[in-house]
């Protein structure tokens, strides 16, 4: 049964996307600025193509180490309503000024002889940058990162908000959305609906083994067997694996990233406009477990989380893979703390 805080928020989630509210379909009040760091990439680009088509959106400010100048003229001439600006690596505090959300999407490609920690440090420089460039240029940003792995760069961003006294655990977010729509996809798929019409809760981490979707809460309900939920868990698990195997070396998960960071960002557009029952499942700094930082379903608000919605009553199942998750969890945070600041 769910925790009361969580089902009656949870069991509305749906109705928004039911209500044709995807990352291309946004009520438009007031406009904001929205900056994509990392534009130039494999995820920033389909990112801002589907954030250009967002009518809140006045100012798309896009920034990136290598020249923007193509990208910003080219989706300049889409006939909608936000003014595209680009911004190279020496204007990161231009691009960020008076921004009403942050989305950090860059990342270093890997290199054939590149270890994993040298890729971690990489792309956790310019998450940290970014934070070290907040506290002046835009306080009250709302800070969503993608740039993998979020488990560990999430905690090293906020400690660099803290070092600069700029830190407000309601307005950063780990975004975890691309969990949740494989989850809805592949549960759809295996009982025969629409994945539009699936609800269900994805907590732990985002990255991998440490996902789990919790199957138990899932509506319309998965009856299939204990074996076939485990596959469907490992599958849903896996799903970045599987891309990445597809794609046979040409590239990683990128698309699917993008739209469902423009879903999330149409999430927090939302909930700067003051609509009520915004819920996403991001990794946030929490108490509900043993980890400072955890993904949960969260309530949101004009000033970021306005309420962590915790975790509903796991079975015995989830309950032993949530713990095993949260001994990685805080792993993986306690290595990114251990990255240098700016």
């Amino acid at each position: 049964m769910f925790s009361i805080k969580f089902a009656t928020h949870f069991s509305r989630l749906t109705l928004c996307n039911q209500n044709n509210h995807g990352p291309c379909s946004w009520c438009s009040r007031r406009g904001v600025k929205v900056t994509v760091v990392g534009a130039a990439g494999g995820v920033g680009q389909p990112l801002s193509l589907l954030l250009k088509q967002n009518p809140q959106i006045t100012t798309l400010a896009l920034q990136d180490k290598v020249n923007l100048k193509g990208i910003a003229a080219d989706l300049s001439h889409i006939c909608t309503a936000a003014a595209v600006e680009a911004y190279d690596e020496q204007s990161l505090g231009k691009a960020l000024t008076k921004a009403a959300i942050v989305v950090v999407a860059a990342a270093v490609p890997r290199k054939p002889d590149m270890a994993p920690d040298q890729l971690l440090q990489e792309n956790a420089k310019v998450a940290i940058a970014v934070a070290k460039e907040i506290g002046t240029s835009c306080p009250d940003a709302l800070l969503a990162i993608i740039t993998s792995p979020v488990n560990m760069i999430v905690p090293v961003v906020a400690k660099q908000l803290m070092e600069d006294d700029a830190y407000d655990p309601r307005r950063l977010f780990g975004v975890t959305t691309l969990d949740v729509m494989r989850a809805k996809t592949i549960i759809g798929a295996s009982i025969g609906v629409d994945a539009l019409q699936v609800r269900i809760p994805v907590v732990g981490g985002p990255d991998g083994e440490t996902t789990l979707p919790l199957i138990s809460q899932s509506h319309p309900k998965f009856d299939g067997s204990p074996n076939e939920k485990v596959e469907v868990v490992q599958r849903i698990q896996q799903a970045g694996t599987e891309v990445d195997k597809a794609k046979a070396g040409s590239g990683s998960v990128t698309l699917s990233m993008a739209y469902a960071g423009a879903s999330f960002v149409n999430s927090l557009l939302r909930a700067l406009n003051d609509e009520s029952n915004v819920v996403e499942c991001a990794f946030v700094q929490s108490d509900v477990s043993e980890a400072q930082f955890l993904a949960t379903p969260v309530l949101l608000g004009p000033k970021g989380i306005k309420e962590n919605l915790g975790l509903p009553e796991l079975d015995e199942f989830e309950e032993d893979a949530l713990q095993q998750i949260v001994k990685t969890v805080i792993k993986d945070i306690d290595q990114g703390l251990k990255l240098p600041l700016c």
